[in-house]
C-alpha cells in the first residue's frame, strides 16, 4: 500500500473514528443533558406537588368551615342571621319592661294610698259605732 493510499485509508478510518467518538460523546452529552433535564423536571414536579397539596388542604379547610356554618345555621342552633333586627327587638322589649315597671310602681303607690284610706275609714266607722 502506498503512502498516499495508506493516508487516504487512514484518513477515512480516522474520520470514521472521529465521527464515532463525536457521536458517542454527543450521545453522552445528550444523555447527561437529558438526565439533568429530567432531574430538573422531577424537582419542579415535586415542588408543584407540594404547592398543590397545600392548596388542597387550604380548600378542604375552607369547605369544611363553610359546610359546618351551613349545617349549624340550618340546624337552628346557630346565631340568627339578622342580629340587628333582634337587637332592636331586645331594646324595644327592655323599654316596654321599664315602662311596665313604672306602671307597677304607680299602681303599688295607688294601692298603698287606697289601703291607707280604707283603714282610716274603717277606724272612723269603728269609732262611731
Amino acid at each position: 500500500m502506498s503512502h498516499s493510499r495508506w493516508f487516504a485509508a487512514s484518513r477515512t478510518e480516522l474520520l470514521e473514528r472521529v465521527h464515532a467518538a463525536a457521536t458517542t460523546l454527543s450521545r453522552g452529552r445528550t444523555a447527561a443533558a437529558a438526565r439533568t433535564s429530567l432531574q430538573t423536571d422531577l424537582a419542579n414536579a415535586l415542588e408543584r406537588n407540594v404547592r398543590l397539596t397545600a392548596r388542597v388542604r387550604q380548600l378542604e379547610k375552607r369547605l369544611s368551615e363553610e359546610l359546618g356554618a351551613t349545617v349549624w345555621a340550618e340546624s337552628g342552633l346557630g346565631a340568627p342571621v339578622d342580629l340587628d333586627q333582634l337587637q332592636r327587638r331586645i331594646t324595644m322589649i327592655e323599654k316596654q319592661l321599664v315602662d311596665k315597671q313604672g306602671d307597677i310602681e304607680e299602681r303599688t303607690e295607688e294601692l298603698k294610698a287606697a289601703r291607707a284610706a280604707n283603714q282610716a275609714l274603717t277606724r272612723a266607722l269603728n269609732h262611731r259605732l
